[in-house]
Order: structure tokens, then C-alpha cells, then sequence
């Protein structure tokens, strides 16, 4: 695949809208063919609301499929191992992405990514009984890591000022949709359907400890040493250093890692460095009034 110079100007996305949520122009002309996927009963459906840890948990997953082995794992790019089941990219000649292709010429068992809330997850997921772990992060952290994702991704709309975007974030008025409702969304889902329900923080705190979850989820044994090995190569360091899972080999000149590298800091609290004291005060009451008709807690620092 060719990569885009940097020299090229890449238009910013346009949006439109499905159902109420906003997506990109190329995922509404392609919706109808989203929602009529095909899934197999072994589809393993990887869902999280965007910038909350989907790279890392896809690493974590394809690392156990693999059985801990390192290589294997970069025989290719994250987004060519889990075709992202609803994104397409065709505005750009030199770079087109369809994750619905590449998902349906790839043999199974096959691991899919999806952002979607869960009410506009294809029905055929649901209907084949598959399993899915959703990935959920403290809003706070994942809006300021949505925002410095828009800051350098051009296939994303332009952010507008940190107050703008947070203000978006807070209405609902981004891509996938709101925060709140994801999160609630696949909350409630866990209830009914093969859905593991995991948490960023959990995740940075007790890296082993999930991972067996995961382990457990997906039916794996694992040796010790090689779930060391595992932990080792799915820290953030590694990754941000690993060309098949940081985003650079591919997307030049859409996303420009020198604004903002696509691993930023994989930390928990970043928040505190970018809310002001109003800001906070202001989103905590905001937060509170959304986050009241859910059982639903999160870590916002660790």
C-alpha cells in the first residue's frame, strides 16, 4: 500500500449521521452494508468507545490467540489483524481502508474492532451468539485523549479549541456518539449477551490480573512465563515502540504524529494536566445528572 506524503493537504472528514450518532461521510454512504455484516458464531468482536484502550486491548488479545508469540503478532498491522469492522477511508486514492472487506475475505476465527454503541451493532453479532469484550476508560481521560487524536488525525473532524471540543464531548455532538450512552449502553448489554466488560484503569493497575479474565473469556490457557512474556510486550512502552501496533507504518500524512503521537501516554489522571478548575467543576455536575441512572463507577485517577 502506498502511504501519502506529508506534502499532500488531506482534507478534514465530514460528518453526517445515522440514528441519531455521528459518523463520518464514508461510514454513512457505507452504513447499509455495515449493518447487513455477516458474523460467524467463533467472531470474537473486540467493541470500545474510540481512544479507550482498543489498541492495546487488541494487542492483548491477538498476543493470547497467538499463544505469546511475539512474531507472529507483527506479521502485520493491528488495523490488517482486526479489520475495524465500520471504518472505510476512500476520499484518499493513495490510502483506501475498508474494514467490511478486509473482514469478509479473511478466514476464521476472525477478531473484529468496532467503536459502535451497542444498539447499532449489526444484529447478525447478537444472532450467532458471539463473544465480545468492550474495553470502557474514565470519560475524563478518554476526552482528553479523543481530543489529541482529532488534534493529528485527519480522517477525524477538526477538534475546534480544547473548550469546544470538550463541550462536544459533554453533548454527545462526536463521532460514535456520547460517552455516556456507549458506556451505559454495553453496560446494560453485559446482562443478556457473551460480553466481557472491562476497565482501562483495572487494566493499568492490574495488568495480570484482567488479562486472566481475558484468558478465561476467550477459554485460553496460558503458562506462566509466557503470560509474562505477555505483559512484557503489551506494556505501553513496548507498544509505543512497536511499528505494527503505533500507527506509524501506515496513514502518513493523515495522522501526523508530530502533533500529537498516535500513543500519547497511556496514563491514568492525564486529565488533571488539561481541566481547569471551573472545567472540572462544570463537567462533574454534568457527569453526575448522566451517570445517575447507571450502576456504572469509575476510576478517574489511580
Amino acid at each position: 500500500m502506498e502511504n501519502l506524503s506529508l506534502k499532500q493537504t488531506v482534507p478534514r472528514a465530514e460528518v453526517g449521521e445515522v440514528e441519531g450518532i455521528l459518523f463520518t461521510k464514508p461510514i454513512c454512504s457505507m452504513w447499509n452494508q455495515v449493518w447487513k455484516f455477516k458474523a460467524r458464531p467463533d467472531d470474537l468482536l473486540i467493541a470500545t468507545y474510540a481512544k479507550a484502550g482498543t489498541t492495546w486491548t487488541q494487542e492483548i488479545v491477538d498476543m493470547i490467540q497467538q499463544n505469546g508469540d511475539v512474531e507472529k503478532c507483527r506479521h502485520a498491522t493491528t488495523y490488517r489483524r482486526h479489520p475495524f469492522l465500520e471504518w472505510s477511508m476512500q476520499e484518499y486514492s493513495a490510502v483506501s481502508y475498508s474494514g467490511l472487506e478486509l473482514a469478509e475475505a479473511m478466514p476464521s476465527p476472525r477478531t473484529i474492532k468496532t467503536h459502535l454503541p451497542v444498539q447499532l451493532v449489526p444484529p447478525c453479532f447478537w444472532e450467532q451468539n458471539c463473544k465480545i469484550i468492550y474495553m470502557a476508560r474514565n470519560a475524563k481521560d478518554n476526552l482528553v485523549s479523543s481530543y489529541h487524536f482529532h488534534r493529528m488525525n485527519k480522517a477525524l473532524p477538526d477538534p475546534g479549541t480544547w473548550e469546544e471540543f470538550m463541550e462536544k464531548f459533554m453533548t454527545g455532538k462526536v463521532l460514535w456518539g456520547s460517552w455516556y450512552d456507549h458506556v451505559k449502553g454495553w453496560w446494560k448489554a453485559k446482562d443478556k449477551h457473551r460480553i466481557l466488560y472491562l476497565f482501562y484503569e483495572d487494566m493499568k493497575e492490574n495488568p495480570k490480573q484482567e488479562i486472566q479474565k481475558i484468558l478465561k473469556f476467550l477459554e485460553k490457557d496460558m503458562k506462566s512465563e509466557v503470560l509474562n512474556c505477555l505483559l512484557h510486550n503489551t506494556s505501553f512502552e513496548m507498544m509505543k515502540e512497536n511499528p505494527m501496533a503505533n500507527y506509524t507504518t501506515e496513514f502518513q500524512g493523515i495522522m501526523d504524529h508530530s502533533v500529537s503521537p498516535f500513543m500519547r501516554k497511556g496514563v491514568v489522571g492525564d486529565w488533571k494536566n488539561y481541566f481547569t478548575v471551573a472545567q472540572n467543576k462544570k463537567f462533574n455536575g454534568d457527569y453526575k445528572k448522566k451517570m445517575a441512572d447507571t450502576s456504572l463507577v469509575f476510576h478517574m485517577e489511580l
